[in-house]
């Protein structure tokens, strides 16, 4: 994994951008990430769609590698950590879960997130439909906001066209930041873009595998 950071500061709070998808809050040793979709691929592969079953697993060693750099304590995922019904990725999920002791849970219920209540219980994590620590209140999805807060959510992932020469166009995944919210880029490799989501005032953190630029 080549990890690449930017530093931002919201709200008075510092906040480490990674070309991994994820967030690092120092204050609160907490990784924050959206969308990591788990039980898709194998979704996919059920419904006879052939796509490589090691998606997920490239997925968690890259989280794996985020947790032990930023020796996180809590991640705090804002919606879809899961995507389907109970599948062979779950039980993927669990054993690679098994590592980490002292890892606190906490998962922004999103749309995708329909598995039950036993089975989330049972992985150890904590399911809330928004959470507020100060400055941040975290939610799935990003909302016309009316209060004097700022959000963190996922759901959109956010994305932007880079015009070459020509004809040439290139797709990449965001940060996308307002006075407002922080909307957060799809955690797994194995989501679309969005690229017609934008706001007023907005400034987009592009990222590659070398880098990190603020548009």
């Amino acid at each position: 994994m080549n990890l690449v950071t930017e530093d931002i500061t919201i709200a008075n709070e510092w906040l480490t951008l990674t070309n991994q998808r994820a967030v690092y809050w120092p204050a609160e040793k907490a990784l924050i990430l959206s969308d990591l979709h788990i039980g898709k691929t194998a979704h996919f592969r059920k419904h006879g769609i052939p796509v490589p079953d090691d998606i997920l697993q490239k997925d968690l060693e890259r989280l794996e590698q985020l947790i032990c750099h930023f020796k996180v304590q809590q991640l705090i995922i804002v919606g879809d950590l899961f995507h389907a019904e109970n599948n062979s990725n779950i039980l993927t999920f669990e054993a690679w879960l098994s590592q980490f002791e002292n890892l606190h849970i906490i998962l922004i219920k999103g749309n995708h997130d329909r598995q039950s209540n036993r089975l989330i219980n049972q992985l150890g994590i904590t399911v809330k439909s928004q959470l507020f620590i100060e400055p941040f209140n975290f939610i799935h999805e990003p909302k016309n906001n009316t209060l004097h807060e700022f959000t963190i959510s996922g759901h959109i992932h956010p994305g932007v066209v880079i015009k070459g020469k020509g004809k040439q166009k290139l797709k990449l995944p965001c940060y996308h930041v307002t006075e407002q919210q922080l909307v957060l880029p799809a955690f797994s490799l194995f989501t679309g873009l969005n690229t017609n989501y934008n706001s007023v005032n907005a400034q987009q953190y592009v990222f590659t595998e070398t880098s990190i630029v603020r548009l």
